[in-house]
């Protein structure tokens, strides 16, 4: 049986474990460290996500907002466990947690490669934007970004 809970940043070491098994994903030296994700959850404690089974994290979503537009972050699922219905359920979970915070509106960024999660967000009813252009600036060049191979 699969648990959906809030994450709390005692879940990290199972989280970045998670993470590292997922081909493509992309890591940050500096966001995503223990300290990144703690200060991600500090200021978003009720609606990140972990799927739980086993007393092991099989899936995770960071989900914040800044009071206006939530955003969803590192979606995975352990390839393992795919095709089960956990990422659905934790992007429903995050998203009445969002709700409940008054946010309206929800966006997420797939890169373009990854086919498994682009037809994932078209099949459960998200639509790609067209109507606009998405702008990067990076404030800190110390925070580099690894790709897991």
């Amino acid at each position: 049986m699969i648990l959906i809970r809030t994450m709390t940043i005692e879940d990290y070491e199972q989280l970045y474990s998670l993470w590292m098994k997922i081909k493509g994903f992309a890591i940050r030296s500096i966001d995503d460290s223990k300290e990144g994700v703690e200060r991600f959850l500090e200021r978003n404690p009720r609606t990140s996500v972990v799927a739980v089974k086993d007393n092991h994290i099989v899936g995770a979503i960071l989900c914040g907002h800044d009071g206006r537009r939530g955003c969803l972050y590192h979606v995975c699922v352990d390839p393992l466990h795919r095709k089960q219905g956990i990422g659905k359920k934790m992007v429903v979970f995050a998203m009445k947690a969002l709700q409940e915070e008054k946010i309206s509106k929800v966006s997420l960024i797939a890169f373009t490669e990854n086919d498994i999660g682009n037809a994932f967000w078209r099949k459960i009813g998200w639509s790609q934007r067209e109507d606009l252009n998405y702008y990067d600036f990076t404030l800190n060049k110390e925070n580099i970004i690894r790709f897991n191979k």
